[in-house]
């Protein structure tokens, strides 16, 4: 290993000390104040993210930059986020309007974690519930969006190689389309630094792109589908390097 993967390697290990250190007393306070609002809850897990982000660009030269800003509605949508790494999963909460995320229903069981996802008004799915699931993004997503709060959906389900895609989960589209909004794509190359299920492998530049808003209301929620995963999959060959390498 060379001088240089040891001393990145040594930064990873500060950037993962800062993320114990921080999650913890997080989650706690998640906790505690779960009788108060959910801006509230979610303002406090905003200034963790942010500080996970900012400790991420200090410790191991992980830059980040959000594109297209523009592009987001002012009354509450639904989000459609690429995945593909750790990156965004946390990134996300600092970036985009207090919202909520549809997660499989196991993350509730998982320690600490768990808790926090629980505190934060999640949506968790059992993914092979098929309409069930679906029926439930779309019950409970209702309720999100008419409280204020964005529904974030990694619409493909799981991470995704550079590359590679799959077909988009109908639940998004079928929320958007009961519930009268947008939905908005986003892409981003955090796959280029981030291992799929790891930590940062090398420093560089992360680009959060946001899409122009698709409308539900024009087609059937599969062709919606097909537009919000174009806009993406399109996006990502143009500033991925994984997509690149592998064209």
């Amino acid at each position: 290993m060379l001088p240089s993967q040891i001393m990145f390697l040594l930064r990873v290990l500060f950037l993962v000390l800062y993320f114990v250190l921080t999650v913890v007393p997080l989650v706690v306070a998640l906790v505690l104040l779960w009788p108060f609002p959910h801006r509230i809850r979610f303002g406090i897990t905003r200034a963790w993210s942010r500080g996970m982000l900012w400790a991420g660009r200090l410790i191991c030269g992980l830059d980040w930059v959000v594109e297209g800003e523009e592009n987001l509605p002012t009354d509450p949508s639904v989000i459609y986020m690429k995945h593909s790494s750790l990156f965004e999963t946390y990134a996300q909460i600092g970036v985009f309007p207090p919202h909520a995320w549809v997660v499989k229903e196991e993350l509730r069981w998982a320690p600490v974690i768990g808790w926090g996802v629980s505190a934060m008004k999640s949506i968790a799915i059992d993914r092979r519930g098929g309409g069930k699931a679906v029926k439930q993004v779309v019950r409970q997503g209702k309720v999100r969006l008419a409280e204020g709060i964005w529904v974030t959906i990694f619409p493909e389900g799981t991470r995704m190689p550079p590359g590679e895609t799959r077909r988009y989960g109908i639940s998004g589209a079928a929320l958007a389309r009961e519930a009268g909004c947008l939905i908005v794509p986003v892409a981003h190359n955090a796959r280029d630094f981030f291992p799929r299920s790891g930590l940062p492998e090398r420093p560089g530049r992360i680009r959060i792109c946001i899409g122009p808003p698709v409308d539900p209301s024009a087609q059937d929620p599969k062709d919606t589908n097909k537009i919000a995963q174009a806009w993406i999959e399109t996006k990502m060959a143009e500033i991925s390097e994984g997509y690149r390498d592998r064209g």
